[in-house]
C-alpha cells in the first residue's frame, strides 16, 4: 500500500513529526514502512525564473537562447523546448543540481554558446513518464523560490507492507487512523457533500445473491463530460502508482485509494434494460473484461448483468462492453459489499488480481458504501459538470450493520503482555482507533467492533491492539522460567525415522509433495470405477482444478514426480514419500476425512549402479526393489513376511509384482508399473514402485533382536544341488531348511538356480550352501554330515528334491 505524505495530512495534521518519524512508529506498529521516497529532495535548486528574452540561437535553427532572472541574479541559458516565449516563468534548473536519473547540471558550452543551467520539463523532474515540452509556471509565482515548494509537489510517499489481516490499511483514511492513535493526533475526517440531484433516481438495481452481496448501492449522474483529470489528482494517483485514465474514472480510483472502497463507473445509456442485476453467473457463460480477455465463468462466480448479460465480474473487474467512453454522457456509479470468500475463488480461479479485488477478498467496510458512492458523486460533479438523479439506490440487509461485541479484561491482557496495564489504559488505546469502548463487569470492558476491522474476533485479538498501541519497544523482554524435562520419543516416531535411515541408506532421497491432486489422476492409474480409493475428500477452496481433491494413496504423486525427474534429463532414480493419505469416512461423505494414516510408497528406474568405467549398466529390476523392501523389513525386525504374486489392482505389471503379506494382513505391494499407466504419465522406461501401508505395517509381529557372542570356533559348511519341481519357491526351500532346527546353523544362502539345457522339462536346478558354527566347541566332520543329511532329508521329503 502506497500512502503519500500531503494526502496523509488531509485527514490528520502531523506536520509536527518528520515522514521519518512517522515511518519509524507505524514500522513500530506493525505497519511495516519498507521504503520512503521522498519527491523533491534535493531539488532546491531547481527555482522559479523569469524569461527576460527569448531569441534564436545564432547557430542553432532548433534552439533558443533565453535570458532568465530569478530576481536576484541573471543567467544565460540554451533550451531546445518550443513552447515558451517572453515573460514566462519556468523551472530552472541552477548548475549543480542533480536531477532524477543522475543527471547532473554544469555549465556547458552548446554550439559555442554558454549555458549557465537548464529549463527542466515534468519528465525531467521525475513528475510524469513523458512531456512534450518544458514547464509553464503560474504567472503568480515568486522569483527565485524552489519550484516544488511553490507548486506544493514536495512530497513523501510510504510504501507500507500489510500483512493480510489489516485491510482497513489498504487506505489514506486507514493508514490515517494509525497515524492519529500512533501521534495522538485528531484524525479529521469530514463527511463527504452531498449532491442534491434533479428528477428521480430510477430503482434499477436487483440483487438476487444477497449473502454473495449483502449490500449494493449506485447513484446516476446525467450530462458528464469525459475529459482529463485536473493536476493534482492525476499527480496524487501517479504518486501512488495508478495512471491517470479519465476524470470519471480516476475519481473512482481516487475513492479507492482515499476510503479503501471499490467502485465502478458504467456507461449508462449502454446497459440493455436500463437495470442492473447481481447473480451468479451462468456455467459456460463468456465474459470479456476490460483488459480485452475472455473469460469462461462457472456458477460459482457472481457477476454485475444488466438486463440481458454481464457487464462486470463482481469485485474484480468491470466489462468490455460497459466502459467509459469518450462519448459517455450519463454515468451510473456502483458501490457494492462483496463476500470475501467469493470474491478471492473467482480471482484465484480466473488468475486476475486487480486493486478491487485485493481489497475485496479481505473484506471491506460495509458502513463505507454509501460514504464513498457520495464521494465519487461530489469529485465527478465538480470535475465533469454532471448532474445526479435526486437520491440514490442502497440494497442492504440490515442484520449486515449488527456489529459483534467482544471483552477483554485488564487483567487477562496483563497476563498476556507481561505488563501491568490498567482498564483506563486499555480504553484510551482502543478508542484511539476509533473502537466503541463500554464498562463491562469487574475489570471487563466491552467493544463494540467496527466494520473496518474484520480481524479483531476474539479477546486476544484486542490484547495484541493493546500491545501495538501502547508499543512493543515498552514491553521488557523477560526471559521465561523453564526446566529442563526428559520426554520419550513415542515408538512410532522412532520407527519413522528408522525407515527414513534405512532408505537413505539403500540410496534413496526423499520428496514431499502435496496432500492433493487432480481427480483425473485415478483414470491415469486405470482404477475401476468402483475402486474405493476414487472416494476422495474434496477440497472447498482448492488452488487449481489439478490440485482439488486429497490423495488416497501415494503412487500418483511420485510418478508425476518420477515423469517430471525423467523429463528433464535425470537416468537413475531413487525416490521415497513417507507422508499421510486421507480418506472420507464414507463414500457419500466426500468434505468429513477419516484419520490421517500414513504410507510410504519408493520409486526406482535407471540403471542398478552408478555410471561410471567399472560399473555394470544393468537396469534395475523387480529383484532390486524387492531387496530394499528385505532391507526395511530387516530394519524394523519384522519377521514372518510371505511376498505373495496375486496383486489385484490393474496399476501392476502381471507377472512382475506382488503382495507383502504378514499373516493374512496385507502390508502392501511393490513392482514394476504397468506399461499403460507409464505412458499415461509419458513415461517410457520400467518404473519400479512400491506402496506400503505403514499403520498395518508397524502392528506386523516383529522379532525382538538379541546379542550373540561371536563365537571363537571355525565353521564348517556344506554345499547341496539338487533337482525340483518349477513350483517350488525358494521361500519354501530355505523354510524348509530352517525348519529342520539345528542350533548349530549359522546361515543359509542360495547360490545357485538354473533352468535350461541338461534340466528335465518342469524342473530346475537349485543349489544352497549351508555353515554351521558350535560356540562352545569345534564340530567334526562325522557331526556336521550327520546334521547335514538330515536337512537334505527334510527337502527331499518337503519339496519332492532330488540330489544330483
Amino acid at each position: 500500500m502506497n500512502v503519500t505524505w500531503n494526502w496523509l495530512k488531509d485527514f490528520v495534521d502531523c506536520s509536527a513529526f518528520s515522514p521519518e518519524e512517522v515511518a519509524r512508529r507505524l514500522t513500530m506498529a506493525g505497519l511495516e514502512v519498507e521504503g520512503l521516497h521522498k519527491t523533491g529532495a534535493g531539488l532546491d535548486s531547481v527555482v522559479v525564473a523569469l524569461l527576460e528574452s527569448v531569441e534564436a540561437h545564432p547557430n542553432a535553427e532548433r534552439l533558443t537562447l533565453c535570458r532568465a532572472t530569478t530576481g536576484s541574479e541573471e543567467f544565460q541559458v540554451v533550451c531546445g523546448a518550443t513552447n515558451h516565449r517572453t515573460g514566462d516563468k519556468v523551472a530552472l534548473a541552477l548548475v549543480g543540481t542533480a536531477l532524477p536519473g543522475d543527471v547532473k547540471i554544469k555549465k556547458s558550452k552548446i554550439r559555442g554558446i554558454e549555458s549557465q543551467g537548464m529549463f527542466c520539463s515534468e519528465k525531467e523532474l521525475g513528475l510524469a513518464e513523458a512531456s512534450e515540452g518544458i514547464i509553464i509556471l503560474p504567472a503568480d509565482a515568486p522569483l527565485g523560490k524552489p519550484v516544488f515548494e511553490v507548486l506544493g509537489l514536495k512530497d513523501a510517499c510510504f510504501e507500507i507492507g500489510l500483512t493480510p489481516n489489516r485491510a482497513d490499511c489498504l487506505s489514506v483514511l486507514g493508514v490515517a487512523r494509525e497515524v492519529a492513535a500512533l501521534t495522538g493526533m485528531p484524525l479529521q475526517v469530514a463527511p463527504p457533500t452531498v449532491v442534491v440531484g434533479s428528477g428521480p433516481h430510477p430503482q434499477l438495481v436487483t440483487v438476487e445473491e444477497p449473502q454473495r452481496c449483502p449490500r449494493y448501492a449506485a447513484r446516476l449522474i446525467h450530462n458528464v463530460q469525459i475529459g482529463p483529470s485536473p493536476a493534482w489528482m492525476a499527480r496524487r494517483l501517479e504518486a501512488v502508482g495508478i495512471r491517470s485514465i479519465n476524470n470519471v474514472v480516476d475519481v473512482t480510483n481516487y475513492v479507492l485509494m482515499e476510503l479503501g472502497q471499490p467502485l465502478h463507473a458504467f456507461d449508462f445509456n449502454i446497459l440493455r434494460e436500463k437495470r442492473i442485476v447481481v447473480k451468479n453467473a451462468t456455467p459456460g457463460e463468456r465474459f470479456v473484461t476490460l483488459d480485452g480477455k475472455e473469460h469462461v465463468l462457472d456458477g460459482e462466480d457472481l457477476v454485475i448483468c444488466d438486463g440481458c448479460g454481464p457487464v462486470a465480474l463482481a469485485g474484480v473487474m468491470g466489462g468490455e462492453n460497459s466502459e467509459i467512453q469518450a462519448d459517455t454522457h450519463d454515468v451510473l456509479i456502483e458501490s457494492a459489499y462483496f463476500d470475501p470468500a467469493t470474491i478471492r475463488r473467482t480471482s484465484k480461479r480466473l488468475g486476475m488480481h486487480t486493486e478491487a479485488s485485493h481489497r475485496f477478498e479481505r473484506g471491506t467496510d460495509i458502513e463505507i458504501v454509501p460514504v464513498a458512492l457520495e464521494r465519487a458523486v461530489q469529485l465527478i460533479c465538480e470535475l465533469s459538470g454532471g448532474v445526479p438523479a435526486e437520491g440514490h439506490v442502497d440494497v442492504c440487509a440490515p442484520h449486515c450493520l449488527e456489529r459483534p461485541v467482544v471483552e477483554i479484561s485488564a487483567r487477562n491482557a496483563s497476563t498476556l503482555l507481561g505488563i501491568d496495564i490498567s482498564r483506563e489504559r486499555i480504553r484510551e488505546l482502543l478508542e484511539s482507533i476509533k473502537l466503541k469502548v463500554q464498562d463491562g463487569a469487574e475489570d471487563r470492558l466491552q467493544v463494540t467492533v467496527p466494520s473496518f476491522r474484520h480481524d479483531l474476533e476474539r479477546e486476544v485479538d484486542l490484547i495484541e491492539e493493546v500491545a501495538r498501541l501502547h508499543g512493543y519497544e515498552h514491553i521488557p523482554a523477560k526471559l521465561s522460567s523453564w526446566s529442563a524435562d526428559s520426554c520419550t520419543v513415542p515408538e512410532f516416531y522412532e520407527r519413522i525415522t528408522a525407515l527414513r535411515y534405512a532408505l537413505v541408506a539403500d540410496g534413496f532421497a526423499e520428496t514431499i509433495n502435496y496432500s492433493f491432486v487432480a481427480p483425473a489422476v485415478w483414470d491415469k492409474m486405470l482404477l475401476d470405477a468402483a475402486d474405493p480409493r476414487r472416494n476422495t475428500v474434496t477440497l472447498l477452496n482448492p488452488l487449481t482444478e489439478e490440485q482439488s481433491v486429497m490423495r488416497t494413496m501415494l503412487a500418483p504423486s511420485m510418478l508425476e514426480t518420477v515423469a517430471r525427474n525423467l523429463a528433464r534429463g535425470a537416468q537413475a532414480l531413487r525416490l521415497f514419500e513417507l507422508r499421510p493419505v486421507f480418506a472420507p469416512h464414507a463414500a457419500s461423505d466426500r468434505e468429513h476425512p477419516a484419520l490421517e494414516r500414513p504410507a510410504l510408497c519408493l520409486a526406482m528406474c535407471g540403471r542398478r549402479e552408478p555410471e561410471g568405467w567399472a560399473q555394470s549398466a544393468v537396469m534395475a529390476d523387480f529383484y532390486d526393489l524387492k531387496g530394499v523392501v528385505e532391507n526395511l523389513l530387516e530394519a524394523q525386525g519384522i519377521a514372518r513376511v510371505d511376498f505373495v504374486p496375486e496383486t489385484a489392482d490393474p496399476f501392476w505389471h502381471p507377472g512382475k509384482s506382488c503382495l507383502v503379506k504378514s499373516g493374512n494382513t496385507v502390508l502392501g505391494a511393490f513392482g514394476e508399473i504397468h506399461p499403460e499407466v507409464a505412458e499415461n504419465f509419458e513415461m517410457h522406461v520400467p518404473i519400479l514402485l512400491c506402496e506400503l501401508d505403514l499403520q498395518a505395517f508397524f502392528r506386523a509381529p516383529v522379532v525382538t533382536r538379541k546379542f550373540c557372542q561371536l563365537s571363537r570356533y571355525p565353521n564348517i559348511q556344506r554345499d547341496t544341488a539338487f533337482l525340483v519341481d518349477q513350483n517350488i519357491s525358494a521361500k519354501k526351500v530355505l523354510d524348509t531348511v530352517r525348519g529342520v532346527k539345528i542350533p548349530v546353523l549359522e546361515e543359509i544362502v542360495l547360490f545357485d538356480l538354473y533352468c535350461g539345457q541338461g534340466i528335465p522339462e518342469g524342473k530346475k536346478s537349485m543349489a544352497v550352501r549351508v555353515r554351521y558354527r558350535s560356540g562352545e566347541k569345534t564340530l567334526t566332520d562325522d557331526e556336521v554330515s550327520a546334521l547335514h543329511q538330515k536337512i537334505v532329508d527334510a527337502l527331499i521329503r518337503v519339496c519332492g528334491a532330488v540330489v544330483r
